[in-house]
């Protein structure tokens, strides 16, 4: 989360730069790597891949993105190259 001040500074100077938010990032320290329903009632940037992280097993994390619009929830494949 970010103070809301700190939040619209960020997104006005990103488009002044003509800078997109394309990934929203968090961390699941105690559950899977699928949203929550706090996740989904979270996400307010359809248009933004939401990047989660488990680590409930701390040598192997878990990373998943998802597209969350309208309440639905669908799983993009991520490519590192």
């Amino acid at each position: 989360m970010m103070e809301p001040r700190e939040q619209f500074t960020v997104m006005k100077e990103m488009r002044e730069q003509g800078l997109e938010m394309s990934a929203i990032y968090h961390s699941h320290p105690q559950s899977d790597v699928h949203p929550s329903p706090k996740d989904i009632n979270l996400a307010f940037y359809p248009d933004s891949l939401y990047v989660i992280v488990s680590l409930i097993n701390e040598e192997q994390p878990a990373i998943k993105a998802f597209e969350i619009k309208n309440g639905l929830i669908r799983e993009v494949e991520i490519l590192i190259i």
